[in-house]
C-alpha cells in the first residue's frame, strides 16, 4: 500500500487575488453578492483540481473562508453575538463582514469583533465572543456545502474544521474576559461537532480533520480533562469516518499520550517546528494500533525547497515504531504564496531553491514516492538527486565586512544612555508638546493615485523626477491637512512606499523580490514578503530624503519612519543557513545607519516600527527568553542606542497580546511605544500598570481595520478609561495602526474626531 499524502490547507486568496479583488469590490458597491459566490466556486474548483492533478490522496474542503475560519467555525456554533444580529441583514454573508470588519450604516453601527494574530504567524483571526445564555447549536451547512461541490467534480475531499477544544481556547466572552468551560457549554459545543461527524459520514466522507494548535502551548490546569471531555463525546459518533486530530506549530509531547490513547484514526504532527519533541514522544508512547500518524514533512510556513533527505529520514524514523505513516504538509498552505510560476523577476538559478503551494504539492508526492521506494531505487533516483543538489556546496557567499562588523560588537552598542526617565525629561523640554499629545502611526491612505504614479515609475512611463513632484505634493497635502486638524507631532504619509518592510528591503543588500507571492494577512489584505537571500547591509540612506523634506515644509515636530530589525525579518522570508538571531543583528546594524542618518538630517522624533516582535514569540513559555526575547530585545536596543538624549525614539506594535511581556517591551528602552488596543478593550491597561510600565504609551484609541467612523464622544470616554491605568504624563492619543488600508473619507473625519476629544480631555484636566 502506497504512502498516503495528505494537504493541511490550501491558499484561498487566488493566484492573482482573484478573491480579494471581487470582495472589495462587493464592499464598495461595484458588483453583487452572486459574482463573489461565483469567483468563490471558481477558486475552489481550481484548488481541489490543482491538488488532484499533483495526486494528493487527502484533498481539504472547508479550508476556504471570505475572511477567516476561525469566524466561520463561531457561525457554525452559532457563537453570535446580539449586536450582530440586530442588524438583520438579508444574506449571512453580510453579517459575517459586520463582525469581521464593523458596520456603520442604515441598519445601526457596530465594532467589529477583536482580531489578534494566529499564533506565531502573520495571520491574524477574529477572537468569537461566546455571549452568556448564548444558545450553542449547528447554524451553517458550509462545511458540508463545499463537501458536496468538490464531489459533484469527482473529488472526494477531507473536510477540514477548528478543533473545538482550539476554539474554547481562543474564545472569551463578550467583557473580554476567558471563558468558564462549564459542563453545559463543552457538552454544548461536542454535541455540534459530533452532529457535524454525523452529517459528513451520511454523506460519503472518509476522512475529516480537525486543527487543534492550541494543543502545542503550555497546558494550564484544566487543559487536558477539557480536551479528554470534548473528544470522548465527539469520537463516540465517528461511526464510518476517520478523524484526523492535526496539530502545528510545534510539539505535543506532554499531551501525546493522552491524545494516542484517545483512538483517532490519525495524529498530524509537525516536523519542522517541534521535531524532535514529536519524534521523542512516539518514540515513548508507540501509536494504537489503528492510528495512522500524518508525518507533517512539508513545511507550511516557509519557501525553500524541501531537503528530501531529512524528510525521508524523519519518515523513516516514525516507520521504526509504527507501519501507518502518511506524508502531510506541517500546516496548512495558507502561509506560502501560492505558485512559483511566472516569477520571472528572480534568476532561474535562484528560483529553483524556492518552493511556494503549488510547488509543495510536488514536494509531498514526491516524499511520498520516495518513502516506498527500496534503498537501490532511492539511489537511482533522479528526483532525489536534483533535490540533493540543492543543499550540496554553499548557495550564496558570506559578506565578509558584515560579519567583520557583526563580530565587532561589545555590551556598550545595546546600551543608551542616559537613563530613560532622565531622556524623558530633556525630551519634553526640547519638543514643547502638550498634554496627550496627538500623533499617527505613520502611513496614510494609498489611493489609486498614488499606487497608479508608482506603477508607471515602475513600468517607465514617467520620468523619477516626474514621480519625486508627485510625491512631493501629496506629501505637502498631507502635512497641510494634519495641520489644519491640529496634530500635534506630524508624519509624511509614506506615500512612497509600496510596504513598511519590501520598501526597506528593496534598498538593503542581501535581499530578493518575487511579483505575484502573496500571502493573505487578514481578511482580504494581503503581503508580498521580501526574501533574506543573502547577508545584509544598508546599500543606501532610505528615508532621509523624504523625512528631511517633509520637515522642512512645517514647524511641527516631523516623526521619521523606520521599520525595526525584528519585524524586517519576521514579515519577510529568512534564510535557513544561519539563525534568525544572526541575520536580525545584521538587519540591525543597516537600521541603526539610518536612524543616525536620521538623526543628523534635523529628525527629532524617529520611530521604529516593531510591529511583529509579538509574533515570533515561541509558543512554550520556557523558550520566550533564551529561544527568541534574549537576543530580540537586545536587537531593537542596538538599533537606538547611539542617538542624542533629546531625540525621541518610538516604537509601534500591532494586533497581539502584550501582557505577559509588558517588561520585555519595556526593556526594548523605546521612549514611546503606540500600539493596538482598541480591538482589545483595552485590556493591555491592566498589565501597564500592574508592570509599572515606564515607557510614554499611546494605546490605540480607534480601530483602523474598520471603516467606521469613530464619534468625539466615543474617543473621549476611551481616553479617560486609559487615565484610569496610566500617568497623564505618559499618555499618547494615536489610532492602532497605520492608516494605508483605510480611504481619505473615513480617516480625516477619525482623525478630527481624536483630535478633538484630546483637547477637550485636556481642556477638563486643566480646570
Amino acid at each position: 500500500m502506497s504512502t498516503l499524502t495528505s494537504v493541511s490547507g490550501f491558499p484561498r486568496i487566488g493566484q492573482n487575488r482573484e478573491l480579494k479583488k471581487i470582495i472589495e469590490g462587493y464592499w464598495k458597491g461595484a458588483n453583487d453578492l452572486a459574482a463573489v459566490k461565483a469567483t468563490a466556486a471558481e477558486l475552489r474548483a481550481k484548488h481541489w483540481k490543482l491538488q488532484q492533478a499533483a495526486g494528493i490522496d487527502l484533498i481539504p474542503s472547508n479550508d476556504f473562508s471570505y475572511y477567516d475560519q476561525m469566524l466561520d467555525t463561531a457561525i457554525l456554533l452559532n457563537v453570535i453575538p446580539k449586536r450582530y444580529e440586530r442588524l438583520a441583514f438579508e444574506n449571512p454573508e453580510d453579517t459575517l463582514f459586520a463582525m469581521a470588519r464593523g458596520y456603520q450604516g442604515d441598519k445601526g453601527d457596530v465594532t467589529a469583533l477583536p482580531m489578534k494574530k494566529w499564533f506565531t504567524t502573520n495571520y491574524h483571526y477574529l477572537v468569537p465572543e461566546v455571549e452568556p445564555g448564548e444558545e450553542i447549536k449547528l447554524n451553517s451547512t458550509k462545511p458540508f456545502d463545499e463537501f458536496n461541490e468538490a464531489k459533484a467534480l469527482g473529488i472526494l475531499t477531507k473536510p477540514v474544521l477548528i478543533g473545538p477544544y482550539t476554539f474554547l481556547k481562543l474564545a472569551r466572552t463578550d467583557q473580554a474576559t476567558e471563558l468558564e468551560y462549564d459542563k453545559g457549554l463543552v457538552n454544548a459545543v461536542a454535541a455540534v461537532y459530533a452532529e457535524v461527524l454525523t452529517k459528513f459520514n451520511e454523506l460519503g466522507a472518509q476522512w475529516l480533520q480537525l486543527d487543534e494548535p492550541y494543543l502545542v502551548l503550555d497546558k494550564e490546569p484544566g487543559d487536558v480533562e477539557l480536551f479528554k471531555t470534548l473528544y470522548t463525546k465527539i469520537l463516540a459518533a465517528k461511526a464510518g469516518v476517520k478523524v484526523l486530530l492535526n496539530t502545528y506549530f510545534g510539539h505535543i509531547a506532554d499531551v501525546y499520550e493522552t491524545v494516542n490513547l484517545l483512538g483517532f484514526d490519525g495524529i498530524g504532527l509537525d516536523l519542522n517546528e517541534g521535531r524532535e519533541e514529536n519524534l521523542e514522544a512516539v518514540a515513548k508512547y508507540g501509536v494504537a494500533s489503528g492510528t495512522t500518524i500524518f508525518a507533517g514533512v512539508i513545511n507550511g510556513r516557509n519557501i525553500w525547497r524541501n531537503n528530501y533527505a531529512t524528510s525521508l529520514g524523519l519518515v523513516d524514523a516514525l516507520k521504526q515504531v509504527t507501519p501507518n505513516v502518511a506524508v502531510s504538509t506541517a500546516s496548512s498552505l495558507l502561509h506560502v504564496p501560492f505558485s512559483t510560476e511566472g516569477e520571472t523577476g528572480i534568476p532561474a538559478d535562484d528560483l529553483k531553491h524556492f518552493a511556494f503551494a503549488v510547488e509543495k504539492l510536488g514536494e509531498l508526492k514526491e516524499v511520498a514516492v520516495l518513502a516506498d521506494a527500496t534503498e537501490d531505487e532511492k539511489k537511482a533516483s533522479a528526483a532525489l538527486a536534483a533535490n540533493q543538489a540543492l543543499f550540496d556546496g554553499t548557495r550564496v557567499a558570506a559578506d565578509q565586512a558584515v560579519a567583520d562588523r557583526v563580530n565587532g560588537l561589545t555590551a556598550d552598542d545595546y546600551v543608551r544612555q542616559p537613563a530613560r526617565e532622565e531622556r524623558q525629561k530633556l525630551q519634553r523640554e526640547a519638543l514643547g508638546l502638550p498634554l496627550l499629545p496627538t500623533t499617527t502611526i505613520g502611513s496614510f491612505p494609498q489611493t489609486k493615485e498614488v499606487r497608479a504614479e508608482r506603477a508607471k515609475l515602475r513600468k517607465g512611463e514617467i520620468t523619477k523626477e516626474a514621480y519625486d513632484e508627485f510625491i512631493k505634493a501629496q506629501i505637502d497635502a498631507c502635512i497641510k491637512h494634519q495641520e489644519e486638524i491640529g496634530l500635534d507631532v506630524l508624519v509624511h504619509g509614506e506615500f512612497e512606499r509600496n510596504d513598511m518592510v519590501e520598501y526597506f528591503g528593496q534598498n538593503l543588500n542581501g535581499f530578493l523580490f518575487t511579483k505575484n507571492a502573496w500571502v493573505q494577512s487578514y481578511g482580504t489584505r494581503c503581503v508580498k514578503p521580501p526574501i533574506v537571500w543573502g547577508d545584509v547591509s544598508r546599500a543606501k540612506p532610505i528615508t532621509v530624503e523624504w523625512s528631511a523634506y517633509a520637515q522642512s515644509r512645517t514647524d511641527h515636530v516631523m516623526k521619521g519612519m523606520l521599520t525595526g530589525p525584528v519585524t524586517i525579518l519576521n514579515w519577510s522570508w529568512p534564510r535557513e543557513d544561519i539563525t534568525h538571531e544572526e541575520q536580525t543583528k545584521q538587519l540591525a546594524l543597516a537600521i541603526r545607519d539610518e536612524v543616525l542618518d536620521l538623526e543628523a538630517a534635523g529628525i527629532k522624533v524617529i520611530q521604529i516600527d516593531e510591529a511583529a516582535l509579538r509574533e515570533k514569540l515561541p509558543l512554550r513559555k520556557s523558550d520566550w527568553h533564551v529561544k527568541y526575547l534574549d537576543w530580540a530585545v537586545p536587537a531593537f536596543r542596538l538599533v537606538h542606542s547611539a542617538v542624542k538624549p533629546t531625540t525621541q525614539i518610538h516604537t509601534h506594535m500591532c494586533y497581539s497580546e502584550f501582557n505577559d511581556i509588558i517588561r520585555d517591551i519595556d526593556a526594548m528602552d523605546a521612549d514611546v511605544i503606540s500600539f493596538e488596543a482598541s480591538r482589545g478593550d483595552l485590556v493591555v491597561l491592566d498589565a501597564i500598570h500592574d508592570a509599572h510600565f515606564e515607557t510614554e504609551a499611546g494605546p490605540g484609541v480607534y480601530d483602523i481595520h474598520s471603516p467606521r467612523i469613530p464619534s468625539e464622544q466615543e474617543i473621549e470616554d476611551r481616553i479617560y478609561e486609559i487615565l484610569k491605568k496610566m500617568d497623564v504624563e505618559k499618555v499618547w492619543i494615536n489610532p492602532d495602526c497605520g492608516l494605508k488600508t483605510r480611504g481619505n473619507a473615513e480617516t480625516w473625519p477619525s482623525l478630527e474626531h481624536l483630535v478633538a476629544a484630546a483637547k477637550a480631555v485636556r481642556a477638563k484636566l486643566a480646570k
